[in-house]
Protein backbone atom coordinates (compact mmCIF):
# COMPACT_ATOMS: atom_id res chain seq x y z
CA UNK A 1 0.00 0.00 0.00
CA UNK A 2 0.99 3.41 -0.83
CA UNK A 3 2.10 6.01 2.21
CA UNK A 4 0.19 8.41 0.34
CA UNK A 5 -1.81 10.07 -2.47
CA UNK A 6 0.98 12.08 -3.55
CA UNK A 7 4.26 13.41 -2.75
CA UNK A 8 5.54 16.88 -2.63
CA UNK A 9 9.28 17.85 -2.84
CA UNK A 10 9.32 21.48 -1.56
CA UNK A 11 7.54 23.07 1.17
CA UNK A 12 7.74 26.65 -0.81
CA UNK A 13 4.67 28.08 -1.73
CA UNK A 14 3.97 26.05 -5.61
CA UNK A 15 4.59 23.02 -3.06
CA UNK A 16 2.28 24.31 -0.55
CA UNK A 17 -0.18 25.08 -2.82
CA UNK A 18 -0.29 21.57 -4.29
CA UNK A 19 -0.20 20.17 -0.90
CA UNK A 20 -3.09 22.04 -0.14
CA UNK A 21 -5.20 21.50 -3.44
CA UNK A 22 -4.79 17.73 -2.59
CA UNK A 23 -5.49 18.20 0.84
CA UNK A 24 -8.80 20.15 0.17
CA UNK A 25 -9.67 16.54 -2.38
CA UNK A 26 -9.11 14.61 0.78
CA UNK A 27 -6.06 13.33 -0.59
CA UNK A 28 -3.08 12.38 1.47
CA UNK A 29 0.04 14.00 0.92
CA UNK A 30 3.66 13.58 2.51
CA UNK A 31 5.40 17.12 1.81
CA UNK A 32 9.26 16.83 2.12
CA UNK A 33 11.83 19.49 2.76
CA UNK A 34 15.86 19.45 3.64
CA UNK A 35 15.19 22.85 5.75
CA UNK A 36 13.25 22.85 9.22
CA UNK A 37 9.42 24.10 9.46
CA UNK A 38 10.89 27.28 9.84
CA UNK A 39 11.68 27.63 6.54
CA UNK A 40 8.11 26.94 5.67
CA UNK A 41 7.57 28.78 2.60
CA UNK A 42 10.87 28.93 1.18
CA UNK A 43 11.64 31.84 -1.04
CA UNK A 44 8.39 33.41 -1.49
CA UNK A 45 8.07 34.46 2.55
CA UNK A 46 11.26 36.45 1.29
CA UNK A 47 9.93 38.26 -1.62
CA UNK A 48 7.94 41.62 -1.73
CA UNK A 49 4.60 39.91 -2.94
CA UNK A 50 4.21 41.86 -5.92
CA UNK A 51 1.68 40.05 -8.11
CA UNK A 52 0.89 40.37 -11.73
CA UNK A 53 -2.34 41.05 -12.30
CA UNK A 54 -4.41 42.89 -15.00
CA UNK A 55 -7.52 45.02 -15.22
CA UNK A 56 -8.14 45.28 -11.37
CA UNK A 57 -10.04 47.93 -9.37
CA UNK A 58 -7.13 49.34 -7.80
CA UNK A 59 -5.68 50.02 -11.36
CA UNK A 60 -9.28 51.71 -12.46
CA UNK A 61 -9.14 53.44 -9.61
CA UNK A 62 -5.56 55.01 -10.27
CA UNK A 63 -7.38 55.74 -14.16
CA UNK A 64 -5.06 52.54 -15.35
CA UNK A 65 -6.45 50.79 -18.82
CA UNK A 66 -5.29 47.37 -18.72
CA UNK A 67 -6.77 44.16 -20.90
CA UNK A 68 -6.08 40.58 -21.67
CA UNK A 69 -5.08 41.65 -25.21
CA UNK A 70 -2.55 44.60 -23.99
CA UNK A 71 -1.22 42.24 -21.21
CA UNK A 72 -0.61 39.24 -23.71
CA UNK A 73 0.89 41.34 -26.54
CA UNK A 74 3.66 42.66 -23.68
CA UNK A 75 4.44 39.38 -22.62
CA UNK A 76 4.67 38.02 -25.76
CA UNK A 77 6.92 41.10 -26.74
CA UNK A 78 8.90 40.33 -23.62
CA UNK A 79 9.04 36.37 -23.72
CA UNK A 80 10.68 36.26 -27.29
CA UNK A 81 9.10 32.11 -27.64
CA UNK A 82 11.75 31.75 -30.62
CA UNK A 83 12.50 27.67 -29.93
CA UNK A 84 10.78 24.31 -30.55
CA UNK A 85 10.38 23.38 -27.26
CA UNK A 86 8.88 26.59 -26.59
CA UNK A 87 5.10 25.13 -27.31
CA UNK A 88 4.08 24.19 -23.84
CA UNK A 89 6.00 27.34 -22.20
CA UNK A 90 4.06 29.41 -24.39
CA UNK A 91 0.73 27.91 -23.65
CA UNK A 92 1.35 27.86 -19.96
CA UNK A 93 2.10 31.61 -20.49
CA UNK A 94 -1.54 32.14 -22.38
CA UNK A 95 -3.45 30.37 -19.50
CA UNK A 96 -1.86 32.09 -17.25
CA UNK A 97 -2.15 35.59 -18.30
CA UNK A 98 -6.04 34.79 -18.67
CA UNK A 99 -5.67 33.51 -14.85
CA UNK A 100 -4.11 36.56 -14.04
CA UNK A 101 -6.80 39.09 -16.05
CA UNK A 102 -9.29 36.33 -14.16
CA UNK A 103 -10.20 34.66 -11.46
CA UNK A 104 -6.64 34.90 -9.81
CA UNK A 105 -7.59 38.12 -7.45
CA UNK A 106 -11.05 37.01 -6.26
CA UNK A 107 -9.35 33.10 -5.94
CA UNK A 108 -6.87 34.94 -3.19
CA UNK A 109 -9.20 37.12 -1.81
CA UNK A 110 -11.75 34.77 -0.62
CA UNK A 111 -8.91 33.19 1.33
CA UNK A 112 -8.19 36.85 3.20
CA UNK A 113 -5.49 38.38 0.77
CA UNK A 114 -5.37 42.10 -0.01
CA UNK A 115 -3.60 44.38 -1.84
CA UNK A 116 -1.64 47.96 -1.06
CA UNK A 117 -3.92 50.72 -2.88
CA UNK A 118 -0.90 51.86 -5.12
CA UNK A 119 0.05 49.67 -8.31
CA UNK A 120 3.83 49.67 -9.22
CA UNK A 121 5.32 50.15 -12.44
CA UNK A 122 8.03 47.43 -13.10
CA UNK A 123 10.03 46.58 -15.70
CA UNK A 124 9.00 49.76 -17.79
CA UNK A 125 10.67 48.32 -21.06
CA UNK A 126 11.00 52.32 -23.18
CA UNK A 127 12.14 50.82 -26.69
CA UNK A 128 8.76 50.00 -28.41
CA UNK A 129 5.33 48.65 -28.34
CA UNK A 130 6.55 45.18 -29.96
CA UNK A 131 9.05 44.70 -27.56
CA UNK A 132 9.68 44.06 -24.16
CA UNK A 133 7.87 45.70 -20.80
CA UNK A 134 4.83 46.75 -19.02
CA UNK A 135 2.67 49.17 -20.68
CA UNK A 136 1.07 50.05 -18.03
CA UNK A 137 1.19 49.30 -14.21
CA UNK A 138 0.35 45.75 -12.81
CA UNK A 139 2.92 45.18 -9.99
CA UNK A 140 0.29 44.49 -7.42
CA UNK A 141 1.74 44.54 -3.84
CA UNK A 142 0.55 42.30 -1.37
CA UNK A 143 -0.73 43.92 1.69
CA UNK A 144 2.13 41.93 4.21
CA UNK A 145 4.22 41.48 1.57
CA UNK A 146 5.47 38.15 0.85
CA UNK A 147 4.84 36.58 4.20
CA UNK A 148 1.13 37.64 3.61
CA UNK A 149 1.03 35.49 0.68
CA UNK A 150 2.34 32.49 2.35
CA UNK A 151 0.33 32.79 5.04
CA UNK A 152 -3.05 32.09 2.95
CA UNK A 153 -1.20 28.54 2.54
CA UNK A 154 0.67 27.76 5.55
CA UNK A 155 -2.89 28.04 7.40
CA UNK A 156 -4.76 25.42 4.77
CA UNK A 157 -1.63 23.37 6.09
CA UNK A 158 -1.29 23.70 8.92
CA UNK A 159 -5.34 22.81 9.10
CA UNK A 160 -4.96 19.83 6.89
CA UNK A 161 -1.62 18.87 9.10
CA UNK A 162 -4.12 18.67 12.26
CA UNK A 163 -6.67 16.49 10.73
CA UNK A 164 -4.27 14.02 9.49
CA UNK A 165 -3.78 14.87 5.36
CA UNK A 166 -0.89 16.42 5.32
CA UNK A 167 2.38 15.00 7.13
CA UNK A 168 5.69 17.54 6.51
CA UNK A 169 8.83 15.59 6.86
CA UNK A 170 11.12 18.24 7.18
CA UNK A 171 15.16 17.81 7.07
CA UNK A 172 14.38 15.29 4.58
CA UNK A 173 16.45 15.56 1.65
CA UNK A 174 15.49 13.36 -1.47
CA UNK A 175 17.69 12.22 -3.66
CA UNK A 176 16.27 9.67 -5.85
CA UNK A 177 12.68 9.03 -7.04
CA UNK A 178 11.70 5.52 -7.63
CA UNK A 179 10.36 4.26 -10.76
CA UNK A 180 8.38 0.82 -11.16
CA UNK A 181 7.06 0.06 -14.96
CA UNK A 182 8.41 3.16 -16.25
CA UNK A 183 6.47 5.01 -13.47
CA UNK A 184 7.49 7.62 -10.77
CA UNK A 185 6.26 5.70 -7.58
CA UNK A 186 7.92 7.58 -4.73
CA UNK A 187 11.47 9.28 -3.38
CA UNK A 188 13.97 8.33 -1.43
CA UNK A 189 16.40 9.93 0.20
CA UNK A 190 18.05 10.48 3.71
CA UNK A 191 17.48 11.80 6.99
CA UNK A 192 19.42 15.30 8.43
CA UNK A 193 20.40 16.00 11.49
CA UNK A 194 17.75 18.69 13.72
CA UNK A 195 18.84 22.48 13.01
CA UNK A 196 17.07 24.84 14.67
CA UNK A 197 18.97 27.52 12.87
CA UNK A 198 16.81 30.99 11.65
CA UNK A 199 15.22 30.95 8.87
CA UNK A 200 17.09 31.51 5.66
CA UNK A 201 20.40 30.99 7.64
CA UNK A 202 22.72 28.09 6.14
CA UNK A 203 21.52 24.65 8.33
CA UNK A 204 23.94 21.40 8.23
CA UNK A 205 24.47 18.59 6.38
CA UNK A 206 24.90 15.83 8.68
CA UNK A 207 22.76 12.53 7.78
CA UNK A 208 21.33 10.74 10.25
CA UNK A 209 19.17 7.99 8.40
CA UNK A 210 17.57 7.45 5.43
CA UNK A 211 14.05 6.96 4.02
CA UNK A 212 11.73 6.00 0.94
CA UNK A 213 8.01 6.83 0.82
CA UNK A 214 5.58 5.60 -2.05
CA UNK A 215 2.80 7.11 -3.73
CA UNK A 216 1.34 7.68 -7.53
CA UNK A 217 2.16 10.94 -7.59
CA UNK A 218 5.17 13.39 -6.98
CA UNK A 219 5.39 16.78 -7.56
CA UNK A 220 8.65 18.40 -7.92
CA UNK A 221 8.19 21.91 -6.67
CA UNK A 222 11.96 22.17 -5.35
CA UNK A 223 12.72 26.13 -6.58
CA UNK A 224 15.52 26.78 -8.93
CA UNK A 225 19.32 27.10 -8.68
CA UNK A 226 19.60 30.88 -7.70
CA UNK A 227 21.29 30.23 -4.31
CA UNK A 228 24.26 28.02 -6.09
CA UNK A 229 26.39 30.68 -8.00
CA UNK A 230 28.67 27.71 -9.80
CA UNK A 231 25.47 26.30 -11.31
CA UNK A 232 24.42 30.29 -12.17
CA UNK A 233 27.66 30.30 -13.77
CA UNK A 234 27.61 27.02 -15.76
CA UNK A 235 24.22 27.98 -17.27
CA UNK A 236 25.08 31.23 -18.03
CA UNK A 237 24.12 31.87 -21.35
CA UNK A 238 27.08 33.57 -24.11
CA UNK A 239 24.50 36.30 -24.90
CA UNK A 240 25.08 37.46 -21.62
CA UNK A 241 28.29 38.07 -22.01
CA UNK A 242 31.18 36.52 -19.63
CA UNK A 243 29.62 35.35 -16.14
CA UNK A 244 30.45 37.63 -13.46
CA UNK A 245 33.51 36.32 -11.49
CA UNK A 246 31.53 38.45 -8.36
CA UNK A 247 27.78 38.47 -7.84
CA UNK A 248 25.49 38.66 -4.99
CA UNK A 249 22.70 36.42 -4.24
CA UNK A 250 19.30 36.77 -3.84
CA UNK A 251 18.13 33.68 -2.40
CA UNK A 252 19.17 31.50 1.20
CA UNK A 253 21.78 28.68 -0.19
CA UNK A 254 18.83 25.81 0.07
CA UNK A 255 17.85 26.97 -3.72
CA UNK A 256 20.79 24.81 -5.09
CA UNK A 257 19.19 23.05 -7.74
CA UNK A 258 19.69 19.73 -6.73
CA UNK A 259 15.82 18.38 -7.49
CA UNK A 260 16.55 19.34 -11.03
CA UNK A 261 19.32 16.64 -11.26
CA UNK A 262 17.55 14.46 -9.52
CA UNK A 263 14.24 14.66 -11.52
CA UNK A 264 16.79 14.75 -15.05
CA UNK A 265 17.99 11.48 -13.51
CA UNK A 266 15.00 9.57 -13.23
CA UNK A 267 13.88 10.65 -16.74
CA UNK A 268 12.37 14.12 -16.93
CA UNK A 269 13.19 16.51 -19.53
CA UNK A 270 15.14 20.11 -18.59
CA UNK A 271 14.79 22.64 -21.41
CA UNK A 272 15.51 26.32 -21.70
CA UNK A 273 18.40 26.12 -18.72
CA UNK A 274 19.80 29.28 -20.63
CA UNK A 275 16.87 31.24 -19.90
CA UNK A 276 17.59 33.45 -16.72
CA UNK A 277 16.94 36.33 -14.28
CA UNK A 278 19.31 38.28 -12.49
CA UNK A 279 19.08 42.08 -11.33
CA UNK A 280 21.84 44.73 -11.85
CA UNK A 281 20.74 46.44 -8.78
CA UNK A 282 22.23 44.75 -5.92
CA UNK A 283 23.47 45.31 -2.58
CA UNK A 284 25.71 43.67 -0.53
CA UNK A 285 23.61 43.44 2.76
CA UNK A 286 25.01 45.11 5.63
CA UNK A 287 22.92 42.51 8.01
CA UNK A 288 23.10 39.14 6.14
CA UNK A 289 21.09 36.36 6.43
CA UNK A 290 22.79 33.69 4.00
CA UNK A 291 26.27 33.52 2.56
CA UNK A 292 27.05 36.42 0.28
CA UNK A 293 23.42 38.13 0.97
CA UNK A 294 22.52 40.26 -1.40
CA UNK A 295 19.22 42.60 -1.73
CA UNK A 296 17.76 43.76 -5.00
CA UNK A 297 16.83 48.04 -5.06
CA UNK A 298 13.35 48.49 -6.61
CA UNK A 299 14.50 51.77 -8.66
CA UNK A 300 12.39 54.61 -9.27
CA UNK A 301 13.19 56.08 -12.83
CA UNK A 302 15.21 59.35 -12.03
CA UNK A 303 18.64 57.69 -10.93
CA UNK A 304 21.64 58.57 -13.14
CA UNK A 305 23.17 54.77 -14.50
CA UNK A 306 26.93 55.06 -14.78
CA UNK A 307 28.92 52.22 -15.72
CA UNK A 308 31.99 51.08 -13.95
CA UNK A 309 34.53 53.97 -16.15
CA UNK A 310 31.63 56.77 -15.61
CA UNK A 311 29.80 56.68 -18.95
CA UNK A 312 26.25 56.88 -18.94
CA UNK A 313 24.20 53.84 -20.03
CA UNK A 314 21.93 54.21 -23.43
CA UNK A 315 18.53 53.77 -24.07
CA UNK A 316 16.42 52.23 -23.05
CA UNK A 317 18.91 50.93 -20.03
CA UNK A 318 17.55 53.49 -17.45
CA UNK A 319 16.13 52.61 -13.96
CA UNK A 320 13.01 50.05 -13.98
CA UNK A 321 13.16 49.69 -17.91
CA UNK A 322 14.90 46.89 -18.76
CA UNK A 323 16.36 44.50 -16.42
CA UNK A 324 18.02 41.57 -18.29
CA UNK A 325 19.04 44.10 -21.51
CA UNK A 326 20.40 46.44 -18.80
CA UNK A 327 22.53 42.69 -17.99
CA UNK A 328 23.42 42.30 -21.14
CA UNK A 329 25.06 45.58 -21.74
CA UNK A 330 26.51 45.71 -18.71
CA UNK A 331 28.70 42.66 -19.28
CA UNK A 332 30.18 44.04 -22.20
CA UNK A 333 31.69 46.81 -20.12
CA UNK A 334 34.31 44.53 -18.57
CA UNK A 335 33.37 45.09 -14.94
CA UNK A 336 30.99 43.58 -12.43
CA UNK A 337 29.66 47.01 -11.11
CA UNK A 338 27.91 50.06 -12.37
CA UNK A 339 26.75 52.89 -9.89
CA UNK A 340 24.15 54.66 -9.58
CA UNK A 341 24.30 59.18 -8.80
CA UNK A 342 20.95 60.70 -6.89
CA UNK A 343 20.20 63.09 -4.54
CA UNK A 344 18.54 62.74 -1.14
CA UNK A 345 15.11 63.79 -2.44
CA UNK A 346 15.26 60.72 -5.03
CA UNK A 347 16.38 58.25 -2.67
CA UNK A 348 13.42 59.07 -0.52
CA UNK A 349 10.67 58.56 -2.32
CA UNK A 350 12.02 56.33 -5.42
CA UNK A 351 14.14 53.46 -3.32
CA UNK A 352 12.43 50.78 -2.27
CA UNK A 353 14.50 47.47 -1.35
CA UNK A 354 12.81 44.21 -2.45
CA UNK A 355 12.19 41.78 0.66
CA UNK A 356 9.59 41.37 3.12
CA UNK A 357 11.92 42.32 5.65
CA UNK A 358 13.06 45.67 4.04
CA UNK A 359 9.72 46.72 4.33
CA UNK A 360 8.06 46.84 7.62
CA UNK A 361 4.97 48.90 7.32
CA UNK A 362 3.91 46.51 4.42
CA UNK A 363 5.10 43.77 6.10
CA UNK A 364 3.39 44.89 9.14
CA UNK A 365 0.51 46.09 8.00
CA UNK A 366 1.41 48.95 9.37
CA UNK A 367 -0.47 52.11 8.08
CA UNK A 368 0.66 54.77 10.96
CA UNK A 369 4.54 53.21 9.49
CA UNK A 370 3.35 53.63 5.50
CA UNK A 371 2.14 57.18 6.25
CA UNK A 372 5.64 58.39 7.00
CA UNK A 373 6.70 57.50 3.78
CA UNK A 374 5.31 60.73 2.46
CA UNK A 375 6.65 62.93 5.94
CA UNK A 376 10.34 64.47 6.19
CA UNK A 377 13.28 64.53 3.79
CA UNK A 378 14.80 60.95 5.09
CA UNK A 379 13.92 57.50 3.45
CA UNK A 380 12.76 54.48 4.93
CA UNK A 381 14.43 52.74 8.08
CA UNK A 382 15.85 50.05 6.34
CA UNK A 383 16.74 52.38 2.88
CA UNK A 384 18.83 54.65 5.39
CA UNK A 385 20.71 51.89 7.38
CA UNK A 386 21.66 50.82 4.39
CA UNK A 387 23.01 54.45 3.13
CA UNK A 388 24.40 54.99 6.24
CA UNK A 389 25.84 50.79 6.98
CA UNK A 390 26.23 49.06 3.37
CA UNK A 391 29.16 48.92 2.14
CA UNK A 392 28.29 50.31 -1.68
CA UNK A 393 26.97 53.78 -0.74
CA UNK A 394 29.02 57.18 -0.84
CA UNK A 395 27.62 60.31 0.69
CA UNK A 396 28.57 63.72 0.03
CA UNK A 397 28.09 67.38 -0.46
CA UNK A 398 29.71 68.15 -3.77
CA UNK A 399 29.85 65.89 -6.95
CA UNK A 400 34.09 66.33 -6.45
CA UNK A 401 34.06 64.48 -2.75
CA UNK A 402 31.42 62.25 -4.20
CA UNK A 403 33.46 61.12 -6.99
CA UNK A 404 36.69 60.74 -4.92
CA UNK A 405 34.62 58.24 -2.69
CA UNK A 406 33.40 56.70 -5.78
CA UNK A 407 37.10 56.13 -6.63
CA UNK A 408 38.04 54.93 -3.36
CA UNK A 409 35.24 52.35 -2.54
CA UNK A 410 35.84 50.69 -6.26
CA UNK A 411 39.68 50.64 -5.97
CA UNK A 412 40.09 49.93 -9.36
CA UNK A 413 41.36 53.18 -11.13
CA UNK A 414 38.37 52.62 -13.62
CA UNK A 415 36.44 55.39 -12.82
CA UNK A 416 37.01 58.52 -15.11
CA UNK A 417 35.95 61.36 -12.95
CA UNK A 418 35.93 63.54 -15.68
CA UNK A 419 33.55 61.84 -17.61
CA UNK A 420 31.22 61.25 -14.84
CA UNK A 421 31.06 64.95 -14.03
CA UNK A 422 30.16 65.85 -17.59
CA UNK A 423 27.17 63.20 -17.12
CA UNK A 424 26.12 64.69 -14.45
CA UNK A 425 25.85 68.46 -15.33
CA UNK A 426 24.77 67.12 -19.20
CA UNK A 427 21.96 65.64 -17.52
CA UNK A 428 21.01 68.44 -15.08
CA UNK A 429 20.87 71.20 -18.43
CA UNK A 430 17.68 69.30 -19.24
CA UNK A 431 16.20 70.31 -16.05
CA UNK A 432 15.83 73.62 -17.07
CA UNK A 433 12.45 72.52 -19.29
CA UNK A 434 9.59 69.95 -19.39
CA UNK A 435 10.31 69.60 -23.44
CA UNK A 436 13.54 68.20 -23.71
CA UNK A 437 15.57 65.66 -26.02
CA UNK A 438 16.90 63.51 -23.39
CA UNK A 439 14.94 60.21 -23.24
CA UNK A 440 15.26 59.18 -19.30
CA UNK A 441 14.25 62.93 -18.25
CA UNK A 442 11.16 62.00 -21.23
CA UNK A 443 10.33 58.90 -18.73
CA UNK A 444 10.36 60.77 -15.55
CA UNK A 445 7.61 63.18 -16.91
CA UNK A 446 5.89 60.62 -18.82
CA UNK A 447 6.24 58.78 -15.31
CA UNK A 448 4.22 61.17 -12.97
CA UNK A 449 1.77 61.71 -15.25
CA UNK A 450 0.55 58.25 -13.56
CA UNK A 451 -0.78 59.02 -10.25
CA UNK A 452 0.85 56.02 -8.59
CA UNK A 453 4.28 57.05 -9.77
CA UNK A 454 3.72 60.99 -8.81
CA UNK A 455 2.28 59.49 -4.92
CA UNK A 456 4.77 57.27 -4.01
CA UNK A 457 7.39 56.33 -6.64
CA UNK A 458 8.81 59.14 -8.89
CA UNK A 459 10.62 62.43 -7.29
CA UNK A 460 10.05 65.79 -8.57
CA UNK A 461 12.24 66.13 -11.47
CA UNK A 462 15.31 68.44 -9.90
CA UNK A 463 19.41 68.97 -10.77
CA UNK A 464 21.74 66.28 -9.25
CA UNK A 465 23.77 69.19 -7.90
CA UNK A 466 20.86 71.31 -6.91
CA UNK A 467 21.81 71.61 -3.04
CA UNK A 468 18.01 71.61 -1.67
CA UNK A 469 18.03 68.55 -3.20
CA UNK A 470 21.02 67.18 -0.83
CA UNK A 471 23.27 65.18 -0.16
CA UNK A 472 25.01 63.51 -3.38
CA UNK A 473 24.88 59.96 -3.02
CA UNK A 474 26.28 57.13 -5.12
CA UNK A 475 25.51 53.46 -4.74
CA UNK A 476 27.73 50.75 -6.12
CA UNK A 477 25.26 48.01 -8.26
CA UNK A 478 26.46 44.41 -7.95
CA UNK A 479 24.85 41.62 -10.19
CA UNK A 480 22.20 39.48 -8.38
CA UNK A 481 21.15 35.77 -8.28
CA UNK A 482 17.80 35.36 -8.72
CA UNK A 483 15.19 33.69 -10.68
CA UNK A 484 15.36 30.08 -13.07
CA UNK A 485 13.82 30.87 -16.15
CA UNK A 486 13.65 26.96 -17.82
CA UNK A 487 13.07 24.10 -15.89
CA UNK A 488 11.27 20.77 -16.57
CA UNK A 489 8.62 20.55 -19.39
CA UNK A 490 5.21 19.80 -18.29
CA UNK A 491 1.99 20.01 -19.99
CA UNK A 492 -0.98 22.16 -18.58
CA UNK A 493 -1.70 19.53 -15.64
CA UNK A 494 1.87 20.17 -14.61
CA UNK A 495 3.15 16.60 -15.45
CA UNK A 496 6.42 15.94 -16.95
CA UNK A 497 7.90 14.93 -20.22
CA UNK A 498 10.55 12.96 -21.06
CA UNK A 499 13.48 13.54 -23.25
CA UNK A 500 11.41 11.23 -25.98
CA UNK A 501 8.89 13.39 -25.81
CA UNK A 502 6.66 11.05 -23.57
CA UNK A 503 4.89 12.16 -20.22
CA UNK A 504 6.95 10.53 -17.21
CA UNK A 505 3.93 9.03 -15.42
CA UNK A 506 3.63 10.08 -11.85
CA UNK A 507 6.07 13.07 -12.14
CA UNK A 508 4.75 16.62 -12.13
CA UNK A 509 6.61 19.83 -11.34
CA UNK A 510 5.44 23.31 -10.22
CA UNK A 511 7.12 26.58 -9.48
CA UNK A 512 10.39 27.24 -10.52
CA UNK A 513 11.35 23.76 -10.96
CA UNK A 514 8.93 23.68 -13.99
CA UNK A 515 10.00 27.29 -15.10
CA UNK A 516 6.92 28.76 -13.51
CA UNK A 517 5.14 26.18 -15.85
CA UNK A 518 5.69 24.17 -19.07
CA UNK A 519 9.38 24.53 -18.67
CA UNK A 520 9.98 28.68 -18.99
CA UNK A 521 6.64 30.20 -19.51
CA UNK A 522 8.55 33.76 -19.08
CA UNK A 523 10.20 32.85 -22.20
CA UNK A 524 13.54 35.00 -22.25
CA UNK A 525 12.29 37.97 -20.09
CA UNK A 526 9.73 38.50 -17.08
CA UNK A 527 7.64 41.45 -16.49
CA UNK A 528 7.14 41.29 -12.70
CA UNK A 529 4.99 40.19 -10.22
CA UNK A 530 4.82 36.63 -12.16
CA UNK A 531 7.28 34.20 -10.15
CA UNK A 532 5.11 34.42 -7.34
CA UNK A 533 2.02 34.34 -9.53
CA UNK A 534 3.62 31.30 -11.60
CA UNK A 535 4.40 29.25 -8.02
CA UNK A 536 0.58 29.71 -7.15
CA UNK A 537 -0.78 28.84 -10.97
CA UNK A 538 1.81 26.17 -11.44
CA UNK A 539 1.20 24.75 -7.67
CA UNK A 540 -3.04 24.41 -8.28
CA UNK A 541 -2.37 23.18 -11.58
CA UNK A 542 -0.35 20.58 -10.37
CA UNK A 543 -2.66 19.70 -7.08
CA UNK A 544 -5.76 19.24 -8.89
CA UNK A 545 -4.36 17.07 -11.54
CA UNK A 546 -2.76 14.62 -9.00
CA UNK A 547 -5.76 15.18 -6.91
CA UNK A 548 -8.08 13.88 -10.35
CA UNK A 549 -5.44 11.10 -10.60
CA UNK A 550 -5.71 9.84 -7.37
CA UNK A 551 -9.21 9.50 -7.63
Amino acid sequence: MADADAIVVGAGLAGLVAATELADAGKRVIVLDQESRQNLGGQAFWSLGGLFLVDTPEQRRLGVRDSLELAWADWLGSAGFDRDEDHWPRRWAESYVAWAAGEKRAWLRAMGHRIFPIVGWAERGGASALGHGNSVPRFHVTWGTGPGVVELFTRRALVAESSGLIRFCFRHRVDGLIRSGGAVTGVSGVALADDDGPRGVSSNRDITGDFAFSAPSVIVASGGIGGNPELVRKAWPARLGAPPARMVVGVPAHVDGRMLGVAEAAGGRLINGDRMWHYVEGLQNWDSIWPDHGIRILPGPSSLWLDARGARLPAPYYPGYDTLGTLAYLRQTGADYSWFILTQSIIRKEFALSGSEQNPDLTGRDWRLVARRAIGKRATGPVEAFKQHGADFVVADNLDDLLAGMQRLAGDGLLDAGKARSEVEARDLQMRNSCVKDSQIMGIHNARRYLGDKLVRTAAPHRLLDPKHGPLIAVRLNILTRKTLGGLETDLDGRVFGEEGQIVPGLYAAGEAAGFGGGGMHGYRALEGTFLGGCLYSGRQCGSAAARAAG
